[in-house]
């Protein structure tokens, strides 16, 4: 009987375990498919965001120049957008730390619906400043960014953020497109209602579709330091804190420096289509739906296959030293057509550049601040818009168009050099 009993008790065992295994698998298999909508839901957000961002920006300057606003009065219409989004960068990431990755996109979303409300009444130049204001807050990129790094493992994190290119892209293309033809067809005011409409469903859709709580749980630790860091949105004691972790600094100093030059070059890049390779507003409208397909083909097919099959550092170097080449071709080149063909190149290690560096950045800190890192991150390119402007224009004016060239030649370079030599300490932070 003891026996029988034994035998019993063992097979009951076995079930409950088969059973439990069972459970255990599901649960996983259907957080995983939740994970996977989650991401979903963060591409479909982003892609809208920039669609009716890049549809108002073709826009602006036409709206400008309605309301008796010259050339120098437009530049500094784009160094104020560029302060505030240099000053809401970090404290956005602060604010998505402390309360969550879908407070935060719903914030951004919500401020670019102000800001496309203030633009449909923007019928005087101080309005028009004024419109500005919300952009503070504008930051659908590393509102995303923060929901896919919350959601995806450190193996997965490249790969996912690499996919928000092809978002880029397409808010590219379809954006420019549609604030052309809305503008031409309807009036320069069309857009901004189209967009204002379009904001509010994307706000819309993070309330529903984004959850409260990203993170997993054991990614939530409650200390007494954790805590009395959450009461200042910005301070730069948590910035510096953060660079002082192992390959913080230096992985972020290669992000800033390896891109400036190109970024001097593309905020000067509306003048030089112009004089330098004497295109029409059409034309340059073909070549920015060109960048917009190559960005979409670069991030959502290469970048994800390479960061599986090699290391980050690995790839750090690769894309800084195809910048170099970039450089050189900057420097050479004559006509659009040596443009276009050194385009490919430079969107591939842009591309690879921003994504490999936000990953490794991800990494580096611990998961409470991760909200911080990306906003840093995101601060890189308002700070080169706003002092771009004045460097850009002098460097175009005395040297021309190949010293952008040789700049970004010299610059990549040195880190290339730099990179190969030095240790770089990565580790990869646990909560």
């Amino acid at each position: 009987v003891s026996t029988m009993n034994a035998k019993t008790s063992s097979e009951g065992v076995e079930e409950a375990s088969r059973m439990r295994n069972k459970m255990l698998g599901e649960n996983g298999r259907s957080g995983e498919v939740k994970k996977e909508q989650v991401i979903l839901v963060a591409y479909v957000i982003v892609a809208l965001d920039l669609t009716f961002l890049f549809m108002q920006l073709g826009v602006t300057p036409y709206l400008a120049k309605s309301l008796g606003l010259d050339s120098v009065g437009f530049g500094y219409i784009q160094t104020i957008f560029g302060v505030l989004q240099l000053v809401g960068g970090y404290i956005f990431g602060r604010f998505a730390d402390q309360f969550g990755a879908r407070a935060a996109i719903i914030l951004s979303c919500a401020s670019q619906s102000v800001f496309f409300l203030l633009m449909s009444f923007s019928t005087s130049i101080p309005l028009l400043f004024l419109s500005r204001v919300p952009a503070v807050f504008m930051h659908g990129i590393p509102g995303a960014q923060k929901v896919i790094t919350d959601v995806t493992t450190p193996s997965q994190r490249a790969d996912a953020l690499g996919k928000l290119g092809f978002c880029f892209g397409i808010g590219i293309i379809a954006g420019s497109v549609l604030g052309g033809v809305l503008s031409t067809k309807f009036g320069l005011f069309v857009p901004s209602y189209v967009g204002l409409v379009g904001s509010l469903i994307n706000t819309l859709i993070a309330v529903v579709w984004i959850p409260s709580q990203t993170k997993p749980k054991s990614d939530h630790p409650v200390t007494e330091h954790s805590t009395s860091r959450s009461g200042s949105l910005f301070s730069i004691r948590e910035i510096v804190r953060l660079m002082k972790f192992p390959g913080v600094m230096e992985v972020f100093t290669v992000k800033v420096l390896s891109g400036l030059p190109l970024g001097l070059f593309m905020i000067m890049f509306s003048i030089i289509s112009m004089d330098f390779f004497g295109l029409e507003a059409v034309e340059s409208g073909y070549l920015m739906s060109y960048f917009g397909v190559l960005q979409m083909v670069v991030q959502g097919l290469l970048v994800g296959k390479l960061a599986s099959h090699c290391t980050e550092m690995t790839l750090l170097r690769l894309s800084v030293f195809v910048f170099a080449g970039v450089g050189l071709g900057m420097a050479l080149m004559r006509t659009v057509w040596h443009y276009c063909i050194i385009a490919l190149p430079l969107v591939f290690a842009f591309s690879m550049l921003g994504t490999i560096t936000d990953s490794i950045l991800t990494k580096a800190v611990p998961s409470s601040d991760t909200g911080a890192m990306l906003g840093i991150c995101a601060s890189v390119q308002p700070l080169t818009r706003t002092v771009g402007p004045t460097i850009g224009g002098i460097l175009y004016k005395q040297f021309g168009v190949s010293s952008f060239g040789y700049l970004q030649l010299i610059v990549n370079l040195g880190l290339f050099v730099y990179l190969l030599k030095s240790k770089i300490p990565l580790e990869e932070m646990k909560s």
